[in-house]
């Protein structure tokens, strides 16, 4: 595996697209998000898309309930049964919202291989 290129932004940046795409153009293959705001559905559906969108692996972690409301999370964007793409974007780990440790995994070579069978080895 080797190294791993991670992308961080703040939690404003998520409003934005490009930032991640920013991002993985630059090589992130995982972006990582601290975040100091409610998140709702169509927050946690700015994610989803952004992992799909950029073929990366994202983890959000947000203040609990009380200063926020939770809900950390990580998206993977692939999920493989052998060869085969089973699922894109996959939620992975979701938290509630009290105050906790929560780990997210993701296979950095099953994320590159995917990447290269989706993008002819651009990246």
């Amino acid at each position: 595996m080797g190294s791993v290129k991670i992308g961080a932004m703040i939690c404003y940046n998520r409003e934005f697209p490009e930032s991640a795409t920013i991002l993985m153009l630059e090589g992130a293959e995982v972006i990582l998000i601290p975040n100091a705001c409610e998140i709702d559905e169509t927050r946690k559906c700015q994610l989803r898309t952004g992992t799909y969108e950029n073929m990366v692996g994202v983890a959000l972690t947000n203040y609990a309930k009380g200063t926020c409301n939770g809900h950390s999370m990580a998206f993977n964007v692939v999920s493989s049964k052998g060869k085969e793409w089973i699922s894109r974007s996959t939620l992975i780990v979701e938290a509630g919202e009290e105050e906790g440790i929560f780990v997210a995994s993701f296979d950095i070579d099953e994320i590159r291989e995917y990447r290269e069978s989706q993008t002819l080895g651009s990246l």
